[in-house]
């Protein structure tokens, strides 16, 4: 693949990894979108980069100021774009839900409206969620049913109906990508990896919800870009890919080996607090389709990827200590 990229939600999580991962292709030129100020290297990966001439950044809102926005794919052209951006927490969700719609639903019909006529796009990959089938047990596929059980799960299961139905009324070259629990270096502080790894150092407890019983699809960040990559060049139009580990693990037994490696008491060192509403018992999707289509599979086992995140919070603690650790939301 050559040509140029234009990324939606550059500073979220996966999006600056996928950059990171994207820059290593001489032959690509990237364009990151994201509504706040480029962070540093303690969240952003590819800024560790001595050469970021192929990169170019823009703090844009897609709520705000989609004209820019739209202005600049029209003169930039990408060849492909990639939308991680979304109001993506569960729980709060509940608490503004209109928030998430406005990003997730309606900023995003103005811009695949846009786009779907816009033929120089090759490819259109959207980020959506497994979420949006609610529990998944046993073996759930790309044609599982919709269920989704928070408003964040429902704005995404509608969302993606959307691109579904501009894919087979206008052609927009989509493909789309469910995954699971992803983690890694440069995480949010607040989710329960680096949060867990961070409050054994502080002292704090770790407050596990519902026990640490939900079962979950731990997944590192960078086999997610390779596979993210994988469905941008090689996926087929109109497909929905899943990327998955090969096992689930419950957040308490994830926990519990934080805990180990850290020489912790887990008893000590977490408290049980009630289930947030929707929380969804498990998330255990089947990956065949990527394996199989794409020749792509995790590389990063669990352990390896603890190790990775922990070499992390070492590097960048005295930053770490500074930042806030709970979720804020910013509509």
């Amino acid at each position: 693949m050559n040509g140029k990229i234009l990324v939606f939600g550059a500073n979220s999580f996966s999006g600056q990894d996928f950059i990171d991962l994207a820059l290593e292709d001489e032959s690509l030129h990237v364009v990151g979108i994201s509504r706040s100020p480029e962070r540093s290297p303690l969240f952003l990966r590819y800024k560790l980069r001595n050469d970021l001439s192929r990169y170019s950044y823009f703090q844009l809102d897609l709520n705000k100021d989609m004209p820019r926005i739209l202005d600049l794919i029209d003169d930039w052209q990408p060849a492909h774009i990639v939308n991680f951006a979304a109001q993506s927490e569960v729980g709060p969700s509940w608490e503004h839900p209109e928030h998430w719609f406005r990003t997730n639903c309606v900023s995003l019909a103005q811009l695949v409206n846009h786009i779907s006529r816009r033929k120089f796009i090759r490819k259109y990959l959207h980020v959506s969620s497994p979420e949006v089938y609610g529990t998944c047990r046993g073996v759930v596929r790309e044609d599982a049913p919709f269920n989704p059980s928070t408003p964040y799960a429902v704005s995404k299961a509608s969302a993606d109906m959307l691109l579904a139905t501009y894919h087979r009324q206008f052609g927009l070259p989509l493909v789309t990508v469910r995954s699971t629990n992803v983690y890694g270096a440069r995480q949010q502080l607040f989710k329960i990896i680096p949060r867990s790894f961070i409050h054994i150092r502080l002292g704090k407890k770790i407050h596990l919800h519902g026990g640490g019983t939900a079962i979950k699809s731990y997944i590192h960040i960078r086999d997610i870009s390779r596979g993210e990559l994988a469905v941008l060049t090689d996926g087929r139009e109109g497909s929905i890919y899943h990327l998955s580990p090969d096992e689930g693990i419950s957040v308490r037994d994830l926990v519990e080996r934080i805990c180990d490696r850290m020489s912790a008491s887990f008893d000590k060192a977490t408290i049980g607090v009630d289930e947030r509403p929707g929380q969804d018992a498990a998330y255990v999707i089947d990956s065949n389709l990527a394996r199989t289509e794409l020749g792509w599979s995790p590389e990063i086992g669990l352990e390896d990827g603890l190790d990775d995140v922990a070499r992390w919070i070492d590097t960048y603690w005295n930053q770490i200590v500074r930042q806030p650790f709970d979720y804020e939301h910013k509509p």
